[in-house]
């Protein structure tokens, strides 16, 4: 997520130090204050930023950076007139609060010229100290600590003030919050974007991007679920109310404005005709598991289920193989995102057989980041996010990567076939163990 951010509004990890997954703390070089808080705006992953004036391995090491730090770039903060204070935190461990002013008190050779107000104070001050990542293996002294002026905080509260919990219009498989504003920022979502859900469902995914500014529609072959009628997922209730649509969870968070619609649609015959193109495409396919892979069928065909709504709408559903639905969200991507737009979306996983080559690639398409969510010991999804880098052409029509190079997908593709059946099975039996 940050790397995604960085990319949109300027910066990059620092020279001195890699991508370290096992330290809570990371040094960035950004360019500007007003990046960074640009930055800070849209994280759900980061707590803070802070401008950096020293850091190192034990105290000394920081009292050596610090004294290094230019002169000129501290004062503006240290005037006489202004009023500061120093807050101490300590990740993986507890100070008491004799510890926490000691350590406070040896930043004496500061020239803190203002006045200490702890309640409401213009600038903040922090000591940040890492004592690693294993609480069972605590050491007495930190592994790095750091000093530096806050500037920042991220958007951790958006996790609770759109919760699925108190959303108008939820169903089985409703994304959380703080997952659907990742994908967003996975996305490089930003205002006046337009963002498109193939399989919109309840609409969680349309919400994070539609804060961010974007205008959003999406698909879903649900004729039930897109005009919000049929039996609802929530306790207690047996049927969905008159307003329980995508619409009105817009209306609740006071998005409306960038609500574009939600059409009935199969996922594997697009609709929209050639030269319509999105910024984004956001979305969480159906696993066959809670929710069911489904597509348009014909009379003819071998008939797997007749759905009726309450509306008296009926359609016929074929099956629609998993790695089916992965290829067809791949082409549609190459051939309907504007150049430099992302897909972004989740693949689920059996971790003991997962290798990257499963991964479904297309000519069009650059992987840029792969995360993965541990449901279990043995499951897993991962968040596959990837950029357009080639115009669509014929030629890319019905194309994947298999052994290295790019063919027809339909009829070459067994192994991907059997994994993807082995994993939408496996992950059911999970779910049904864990039930009982």
């Amino acid at each position: 997520e940050i790397t995604s951010l960085l990319s949109l509004y300027g910066g990059q990890f620092s020279g001195e130090q890699e991508i370290c997954v096992n330290s809570p703390f990371w040094i960035l070089n950004i360019p500007s204050e007003e990046m960074a808080r640009g930055l800070m705006k849209r994280t759900v992953c980061a707590k803070s930023i802070f401008e950096l004036w020293g850091h190192g391995r034990s105290a000394e090491e920081l009292y050596v950076s610090l004294k290094n730090y230019p002169m000129d770039k501290m004062l503006p903060y240290l005037q006489s007139d202004s009023t500061y204070k120093v807050h101490i935190h300590t990740f993986n461990k507890t100070l008491t609060q004799a510890q926490k002013i000691k350590k406070i008190d040896a930043l004496e050779f500061l020239p803190f010229k203002g006045r200490v107000n702890l309640k409401n104070p213009e600038h903040i001050f922090w000591i940040l100290e890492d004592y690693g990542m294993d609480p069972n293996n605590v050491p007495e002294e930190p592994f790095h600590l750091y000093f530096g002026r806050w500037i920042a905080d991220g958007q951790r509260e958006l996790i609770e003030s759109y919760s699925v919990k108190k959303r108008h219009f939820i169903g089985n498989t409703s994304m959380d919050a703080c997952l659907s504003f990742i994908m967003a920022n996975h996305g490089r979502v930003k205002p006046n974007d337009v963002v498109y859900d193939p399989f919109v469902g309840t609409g969680g995914l349309l919400i994070s991007s539609a804060h961010f500014g974007a205008y959003v529609c999406g698909t879903d072959i649900d004729y039930n679920t897109i005009h919000g009628l049929g039996k609802a997922s929530r306790k207690n209730q047996k049927w969905r109310g008159p307003d329980e649509n995508i619409r009105a969870n817009l209306r609740q968070y006071g998005l409306e404005k960038y609500y574009l619609d939600a059409l009935v649609s199969d996922s594997s015959r697009p609709i929209w005709r050639k030269g319509m193109l999105f910024d984004a495409i956001i979305t969480d396919p159906p696993y066959g598991i809670r929710e069911a892979t489904r597509r348009m069928g014909s009379h003819k065909e071998t008939v797997k289920s007749a759905e009726r709504s309450t509306e008296s709408h009926i359609f016929v559903s074929s099956s629609y193989h998993l790695s089916d639905i992965f290829f067809d969200l791949l082409k549609f991507a190459a051939e309907y995102l504007v150049m430099g737009g992302r897909l972004v979306y989740w693949l689920p996983i059996y971790r003991p057989e997962y290798t990257e080559e499963i991964i479904p690639r297309h000519p069009c398409l650059k992987l840029i980041s792969n995360c993965e969510q541990m449901l279990s010991s043995h499951t897993s999804r991962r968040l596959i996010t990837m950029e357009k880098v080639k115009e669509f052409k014929d030629q890319d029509q019905n194309s994947c990567l298999l052994d290295g190079q790019y063919t027809p997908y339909r009829g070459h593709n067994s192994f991907r076939e059997k994994y993807f059946s082995g994993v939408t099975k496996r992950i059911a039996k999970e779910e049904k163990d864990n039930q009982k």
